[in-house]
């Protein structure tokens, strides 16, 4: 099941755009291979693989509740089938979707660190709880909240490529679901608060530094308008908590500490992976989940019919034909998988890498789920992976996430397939999709960061290969590219001065090769007929100046374990406008310093 095969189709473009074609790719193929469709499918598909509805905040006809006013919802627990136990004793769950437990995490004196506005905005709720004296208490889990229902959710997944049976919400407890005034359904979870029965042999708690990076990256992805869970809030628990965050047997004591996440769902691609894993018994609980989620996050696809035409041929007949239209589930899949490519399209176009893709960590939403050993590119490096734990292979190194994508919605549809919702071609040709999506959003997404207004392979593959040739940073780089003037006129000499601040310490051969790339990209502008001033702005639009990088959060995190949370909510004001100038915030965008280099803030385990 598992080779070292070409690259999907998907990293065809990939390879166009990036000339790194030698590290190796892991790909996923489980069947014969189908032919694109020769149509044009994508105009008619795109109606029914639109992302979650994007939040409104505007500010006169705002819901303000009190946290007692919230109007809960629970779905989850009401629909699906639960565990029948209701202890936290580390054990397997069959049957079940979830199993009912409570937040248990000592707490002494709990503390809120920081919090956002714009995530209780779209709970309707009102801000000023968060200056309610008792406000760290119900976000620890300390005190019940009015109405909640807390559960942890089962689930499998496959880590590093090797399939590892259960895992599910080991420190992770969800305080219930909410509808909003909008009817948009919103799940609340506490991540450290306590033993589940997914556990394993943990602790079921959560240190402040992997917190901190958690809320602080939620609500950055967003700013820079990428899919993602977002985080409410952030309290301390006041005990300490015991982690040896370099896996090397010295373990020490960190401030312990609990993120509150929301999202409209956190079901994962291993939610339906364990059921379709353990056999007949369990395979009608993929076809229950699956319609649950369907009713409650795609109801669009319930109300298909054959006037939406969305039948493709696979290139192997009129018999081969895939029907969108009569099967919901196979719909359904095109739209997980278009969601999971264009997700990983923005990762790739700000230059995020997650670091730990295994299945149990992709959201069928196609949302940016579960921060642990993040990083942001700082020099151009299409190897560069955050996570010590990735570096023997790096299998979730920068450069290989399309690939990943495909790879974990080929598992995601085997389950599919395992439970008999959907059939070969179905699965092929939602591959096919993610192929093609990922190509269409990441050139867009190439071509909008360099202001052209028409793709071009050979001139941005050449940007990336001069990029990583001489390590330039990736955000600021293309930040000062938009500085770049169409005129003709300018010496020779004086054309790298718009980049001199990104081009650092390159000797007379690079710069010939940079000049000689500034020259052609100066033909292009020309070409346009868009104003240097225009294009200025549209660049700036997309090319962000401020990123979280590692450093700034570390730099967060050590003032914070002393007690000063300032910094860390200071840095998230700065990332919730990341595209802006912000005078007086430069500080924020410069290159990490030397001492951001050493172990434990450039490269971090899954310790937390």
């Amino acid at each position: 099941m598992y080779k070292r095969a070409q690259r999907h189709p998907c990293l065809l473009a990939y390879c166009f755009l990036s000339p790194f074609a030698a590290f190796t790719a892991i790909t996923f193929s489980p069947f014969t291979s189908t032919k694109m469709s020769t149509g044009s499918p994508a105009a008619s598909i795109d109606s029914v693989t639109d992302g979650p509805e994007k939040q409104s905040l505007g500010d006169n006809s705002r819901v303000k509740l009190k946290l007692e006013d919230l109007n809960w919802n629970h779905s989850f627990v009401r629909e699906l089938p639960g565990d029948p136990l209701t202890d936290i004793v580390s054990r397997e769950v069959l049957h079940a979707c979830y199993s009912r437990v409570s937040p248990s995490a000592e707490v002494e004196n709990p503390q809120l660190v920081v919090w956002s506005e714009s995530v209780a905005l779209i709970l309707d709720l009102d801000p000023k709880e968060f200056e309610r004296p008792d406000f760290p208490y119900l976000f620890s889990g300390a005190s019940p909240l009015k109405g909640g229902l807390s559960y942890a959710q089962c689930y499998g997944g496959h880590q590093f490529g090797v399939w590892a049976d259960q895992l599910g919400d080991g420190r992770a407890i969800t305080l219930g679901e909410l509808l909003n005034s909008k009817s948009q359904r919103w799940e609340l979870q506490l991540k450290g608060a306590g033993k589940t029965p997914y556990s394993r042999f943990a602790d079921g708690l959560a240190v402040l530094r992997s917190s901190i990076r958690e809320f602080l990256c939620s609500e950055a992805i967003h700013s820079l308008g990428i899919p993602t869970t977002r985080a409410l809030c952030l309290v301390t628990t006041g005990k300490l908590v015991s982690r040896d965050m370099f896996y090397d047997g010295n373990p020490k004591d960190e401030p312990g500490a609990i993120v509150c996440r929301v999202a409209q769902s956190f079901l994962r691609f291993g939610s339906f992976q364990i059921h379709a894993k353990r056999g007949k018994e369990d395979l009608e609980i993929v076809r229950t989940l699956a319609d649950y989620t369907i009713k409650h996050h795609f109801p669009h696809l319930e109300s298909m019919n054959k006037s939406n035409s969305l039948s493709f041929s696979t290139g192997e007949g009129d018999s081969d034909a895939v029907d969108l239209t009569s099967n919901k589930y196979a719909a359904w899949l095109v739209e997980v998988a278009e969601r999971t490519a264009s997700l990983i399209a923005k990762w790739q176009g700000v230059g995020f890498t997650h670091g730990v893709l295994n299945t149990d960590n992709m959201s069928v939403l196609g949302l940016t789920i579960d921060y642990g050993p993040f990083g942001f590119l700082d020099a151009f490096d299409p190897s560069f992976t955050p996570n010590t734990t990735d570096l023997p292979g790096r299998r979730y190194c920068f450069a290989e996430q399309p690939d990943i994508g495909s790879w974990n919605v080929g598992q995601f549809g085997l389950a599919l397939s395992t439970a008999q919702l959907i059939d070969k071609k179905e699965l092929n040709y939602a591959l096919e999709r993610y192929g093609s999506k990922f190509m269409d959003d990441y050139q867009a997404i190439m071509t909008k960061k360099v202001g052209l207004t028409r793709y071009n392979k050979e001139l941005i593959g050449e940007l990336l290969n001069n990029m990583a040739v001489d390590k330039v940073d990736y955000t600021n780089f293309f930040r000062l590219l938009s500085n770049i003037k169409a005129d003709s006129n300018v010496p020779n000499k004086e054309l790298l001065v718009p980049l001199k601040a990104a081009l650092l310490d390159i000797g007379r051969e690079r710069k010939e090769a940079w000049t000689s790339w500034v020259k052609r990209y100066r033909a292009e502008l020309s070409s346009s007929g868009i104003s240097d001033e225009e294009r200025k702005v549209s660049m700036n639009s997309v090319n962000p100046k401020y990123i979280l990088r590692n450093y700034l959060c570390q730099s967060a995190i050590d003032m914070a374990e002393q007690g000063d949370f300032e910094e860390v909510r200071r840095l998230l004001k700065v990332m919730e406008r990341p595209f802006d100038d912000q005078p007086g915030m430069e500080r924020y965008a410069r290159l990490p310093p030397a001492w951001a280099y050493r172990p434990g803030v450039c490269m971090l385990s899954c310790s937390s």
